[in-house]
């Protein structure tokens, strides 16, 4: 089965479901094997860029030919029976419109299967879909009972929690953005309180004043595409906001920066792993602290 990916979290669930797909797309860097497979597209946008700029150049990409292009020639040398897109967000992977056209016009013999991603149970369908798909439906079967055990587990050392913190986790800085889609789901599983977004809603911009009255218990900042590091470099775009050091979670020590690009933005089976990290950061009497490349405390990074 030649199996192309066009976003990461597709990329994981087919790793995971052991079959290693012929092409991905420029982001794919999970498993590490995903980085030496060709790039069947790439983005318009510099990722290297602060929070606001990229903000400006998605924006500007939105009104011109979109924010990703489609290697034509690169999807017609590999050929695939089956290329695995989405229709979540169009900033943040191929729209599948756009795949459909390429697969159309350069005449490929090829399916394309649309994922949208917006719960943990939307997850575990998903990743059935793929197993069909790509003739690995008992895998699938196994790799979803392993992720809801997990969960379950998770949900029932957080029930022994004394108190419910409030949470909110920003997917983006400057503008600020309340994470929306599966995150409102997870903090409450998580053993948290999660105040400022309903189940499976878009991650939508906020106003910052939104966020101050709000006031939450404990205050995650988690950009989309951005590692521990790169949110360093951003930090000021939310740390020299209007009393931010007034919040609540800033004074007790609870602010945190979490790995978005792996943990939080990305759909695939790690979503699991995040389900823990999260309960962690509501509890850290009854869960192990996150590792230091998923989630740190944010008060350190600003010195």
């Amino acid at each position: 089965m030649r199996v192309v990916t066009l976003l990461p979290s597709a990329t994981e669930i087919v790793y995971a479901l052991g079959v290693e797909p012929i092409g991905v797309s420029h982001e794919c860097d999970y498993p590490p094997a995903a980085r030496e497979q060709p790039a069947v597209n790439r983005s318009r946008v510099d990722p290297e860029a602060s929070s606001s700029e990229i903000n400006e150049q998605v924006a500007a990409a939105e009104e011109g030919d979109g924010v990703y292009a489609i290697d034509r020639e690169t999807l017609a040398a590999v050929d695939p029976d089956v290329v695995v897109t989405q229709g979540v967000c169009d900033v943040c992977a191929v729209d599948h419109v756009l795949v459909e056209e390429a697969v159309a016009e350069l005449g490929l013999d090829a399916e394309v299967l649309t994922l949208d991603v917006h719960s943990l149970e939307d997850l575990f369908e998903s990743i059935h879909r793929v197993g069909a798909a790509i003739d690995r439906d008992g895998r699938a079967t196994e790799l979803v009972a392993n992720l809801r055990e997990r969960v379950a587990a998770v949900e029932t050392t957080a029930a022994r929690a004394a108190s419910t913190p409030s949470v909110a986790v920003l997917d983006w800085l400057d503008p600020v953005m309340v994470a929306g889609h599966w995150i409102p789901e997870m903090v409450e599983t998580a053993g948290g309180a999660y105040g400022m977004a309903d189940h499976g809603t878009h991650s939508r911009p906020r106003e910052w004043a939104e966020v101050r009255e709000y006031d939450p218990d404990v205050l995650v900042a988690a950009p989309c595409g951005f590692d521990i590091e790169q949110t360093r470099k951003n930090l000021a775009d939310v740390t020299e906001r209007p009393d931010f050091d007034d919040l609540r979670a800033v004074r007790n020590g609870r602010a945190y920066v979490m790995d978005g690009h792996h943990y939080v933005n990305r759909s695939g089976p790690r979503l699991v792993d995040t389900l823990g990290f999260l309960a962690a950061l509501c509890h850290p009497d009854l869960f192990d602290a996150p590792p230091a490349d998923a989630a740190v405390e944010l008060a350190p990074l600003r010195a």
